[in-house]
């Protein structure tokens, strides 16, 4: 079993498990997938550590099980680290099938994690007839109308299918919106002038009546998030006329900073976030 090796196209990552805990082999499981890397820790055939490039513990551990794709390579070595999982083979494969299978299914409730959920009732009535678990309690103040499923999973800490389930749960007592506010705009250079700070950014007025319509947005906009290839920013905006529906006026110094033309193509949503250092964020230090 020293240096026992594959690809995981012919045989499946919990068959390689199965097969190590059923020889209680220690070392260690190395997996590269195709746009990622992780390893799980054994001791006598049981896992009791797991680590990828995002996670570690029993997250790991479930991401790297799901892996379909890529080449794997058992090295017999003793094992070194703290044990963060404490459940056996049988286990932690049987809850890796259920994630699968409830992942499935919420990804058909909610196909795109870019989408924003947004509870319709404030939080006493929003809970009344409904059971939560302490991890579902834990996200739900993450859902206030600005963070989108990604920005919850990463501010929470939970997994995905952690947040997915709490937001189908209020999708399925009709207490929840799931909403989409993303903007597609043209950039074009901000005119300046004396009394015209280039402190900011502008947006058409119709832009402003559109989020003005979705219910976290109806108390006013400060502030948007741009988004484009290389990055992303937070800054004040103010809407204005003279602009066409699909445009954006950015200051020549921000242009420069992130890297944009005029011309160039932009996402634009409304964002809770303080205004942002535009060097930071094109330097990756998302809001």
């Amino acid at each position: 079993m020293t240096n026992l090796r594959g690809n995981l196209a012919s045989i499946s990552i919990t068959d390689v498990a199965q097969l190590l805990h059923v020889n209680r082999k220690t070392g260690l499981l190395q997996v590269n997938s195709d746009t990622a890397r992780g390893v799980l820790y054994f001791s006598s055939g049981e896992i009791i550590h797991a680590e990828t490039q995002s996670a570690k513990g029993e997250s790991a551990a479930f991401e790297i099980l799901e892996w379909v794709m890529g080449h794997f390579e058992f090295l017999t070595t003793h094992v070194q680290t703290t044990a963060t999982i404490r459940r056996t083979i049988p286990d932690l494969l049987m809850d890796s099938a259920r994630l699968q299978d409830s992942r499935k299914r919420l990804n058909v409730i909610f196909p795109r994690t870019t989408a924003i959920p947004w509870p319709t009732l404030p939080t006493p009535q929003l809970l009344e007839g409904i059971k939560l678990f302490a991890e579902e309690r834990h996200i739900l103040p993450f859902f206030d109308g600005f963070r989108d499923f990604l920005d919850i999973m990463a501010a929470s800490g939970q997994h995905d299918v952690a947040v997915l389930q709490t937001a189908a749960i209020l999708k399925d007592a009709g207490r929840l919106e799931v909403l989409e506010p993303d903007a597609h705009l043209t950039v074009t250079l901000m005119k300046s002038g004396l009394f015209k700070k280039g402190d900011r950014l502008e947006l058409p007025k119709v832009v402003e009546g559109w989020w003005s319509a979705l219910g976290p947005y109806r108390g006013g906009i400060k502030k948007v998030r741009v988004v484009w290839p290389e990055g992303s920013a937070v800054e004040r905006v103010e809407f204005v006329t003279g602009l066409t529906d699909k445009q954006i006026a950015i200051p020549r110094e921000f242009m420069q900073v992130w890297g944009l033309a005029e011309g160039s193509h932009v996402k634009v949503r409304p964002s809770l976030a303080p205004p942002s250092n535009p060097k930071a964020d094109h330097l990756g230090m998302m809001p």
